[in-house]
């Protein structure tokens, strides 16, 4: 049998959790090669905030590009101070989630061509997004060049003692439907300095909030 591909998953657990009469405590997961597997926040992803947002928004000063943007919560917060954001997104579903929501959003990879290179203050790479394609470095390097100069990469990664990795993922329901895999990452605390460094960034600020975990980059 064919699997579902991981965006068809997605957005059905996209539609599950803005429906509150069809949504189910975390019936949607991301399953690691190792058959770990972890709930998908997807109602968390579709909320107009979450705990830990707020340093995150405030760090924000001047055009911002929302990198995975999903359901488009942080764009909308972003925009919200009356600042200039644009969310990415490969995901129709979302894209179309976040548009409704008043946020402005184009369906693309940040690996793609975008709008602005090189003009942007901040990059944010929050809700898992620094796994983006299964290279923090590569991944953080694209976004460095994103920025104007001055500008901060603005991502969260995992709390110290976390292994960083790289590994291939599938997105599962609880029906046990399967998608086709994916490259993924993760980042923990402790390497962002080394990982940084390989993308030709440095740490410029380590904060914590609300049991998440969040790092500023900038050229060195």
């Amino acid at each position: 049998m064919t699997a579902d591909t991981a965006l068809e998953l997605y957005a059905e657990g996209l539609a599950d959790a803005i429906d509150p009469d069809e949504f189910s405590d975390a019936p949607w997961f991301l399953r690691y090669e190792d058959g770990d597997q972890v709930p998908l926040q997807l109602s968390h992803w579709c909320s107009d905030e979450i705990p830990g947002d707020t340093g995150l928004v405030r760090r924000c000063s001047g055009p911002t590009l929302d990198v995975g943007c999903g359901p488009g919560r942080l764009a909308a917060a972003v925009a919200q101070l009356g600042l200039p954001v644009l969310g990415l997104d490969i995901s129709p579903a979302a894209v179309r989630i976040a548009r409704n929501r008043g946020a402005l959003v184009v369906q693309r990879s940040v690996f793609d061509p975008l709008p602005g290179e090189g003009g942007w203050q901040h990059v944010l790479l929050a809700d898992g997004n620094i796994g983006i394609g299964g290279n923090p470095a590569r991944l953080l390097r694209r976004c460095g060049a994103l920025l104007d100069v001055g500008g901060t990469v603005l991502t969260e990664v995992d709390p110290p003692g976390t292994p960083t990795r790289s590994c291939v993922v599938r997105i599962e329901s609880a029906t046990g439907r399967s998608s086709d895999t994916f490259p993924w990452a993760h980042l923990g605390a402790d390497s962002v300095e080394q990982v940084a460094a390989a993308a030709e960034l440095a740490v410029a600020e380590l904060w914590t909030e609300a049991d998440r975990w969040f790092a500023s980059l900038r050229s060195p």
